[in-house]
């Protein structure tokens, strides 16, 4: 089986779009959504939409923290996520909300675990952003029985850790397009990329693809009418900073 894994797409319609697209040309055999649907950008309505027609061909989707956040936006605005999160919720209709509402925080599929966050205790949406928080999720990923792999994103990069001799963690730093070998001898845990809000200084969307058969992970970086997206944030008034950040992937 060959997963198209893609994760926080924040209503960035063009870069889902476009990464659907490179995955379809890549042969993806089932699309995984890893939360974070909406929030930040001005396409939530049709982001969600396109996400649940996918579901009922056979995708799978997972909440994040800024879907549930729309679904039930704070009183107090505290950051910038907060910030949007109002506006969303009256983006989305009644269909779209319940569909949210009732995604699950983490999906098992034999040896696969599918999680936004961290795998250690999924509902306070830890970021896995170093080996010490990427540990407590593969520690804590032993509760699902045969798992060898985590899969996540919240963190908006792509990075790759597995467990070596003695069990200690290693950090790989993977290259767009060059397929890695995960062997299932081992266990890793990947953060995916951001497909709609990159930061980390490239404007191209991220997503991978995991062959089951071949044992391989692939990073992807895609170009995307960005323009497009950031023009789209100020037609509707939301923060320019939503904006200026997708022209400059930070």
């Amino acid at each position: 089986m060959r997963f198209a894994l893609l994760s926080d797409i924040h209503a960035n319609l063009q870069a889902l779009d476009a990464c659907l697209a490179h995955a379809r040309a890549q042969k993806a055999q089932r699309f995984v959504f890893l939360g974070d649907m909406v929030g930040y950008g001005a396409d939530p309505g049709a982001v969600v939409d396109r996400i649940m027609l996918l579901t009922e061909e056979g995708a799978m989707a997972i909440k994040g923290n800024h879907d549930a956040m729309a679904i039930n936006p704070p009183a107090e605005v505290k950051t910038v996520g907060d910030s949007s999160a109002a506006w969303t919720n009256r983006q989305l209709n009644t269909t779209q909300k319940d569909w949210i509402t009732n995604l699950p925080l983490t999906l098992h599929d034999d040896s696969v675990l599918f999680v936004h966050a961290s795998a250690n205790e999924p509902h306070l949406w830890r970021y896995v952003y170093d080996q010490r928080a990427a540990r407590a999720s593969m520690d804590a990923a032993v509760q699902w029985p045969g798992v060898r792999y985590v899969f996540g994103g919240h963190v908006h990069f792509q990075t790759l850790y597995y467990r070596g001799a003695g069990d200690s963690l290693m950090h790989f730093t993977p290259q767009p397009g060059v397929a890695v070998p995960v062997p299932r001898h081992r266990q890793w845990l990947s953060t995916v990329g951001s497909v709609g809000q990159p930061r980390d200084g490239n404007i191209h969307a991220m997503y991978c693809i995991f062959d089951t058969d071949r044992a391989q992970l692939t990073f992807h970086r895609v170009p995307y009418d960005h323009y497009a997206a950031a023009n789209a944030i100020r037609r509707i008034g939301l923060p320019e900073f939503f904006a200026a950040r997708l022209e400059d992937g930070r």
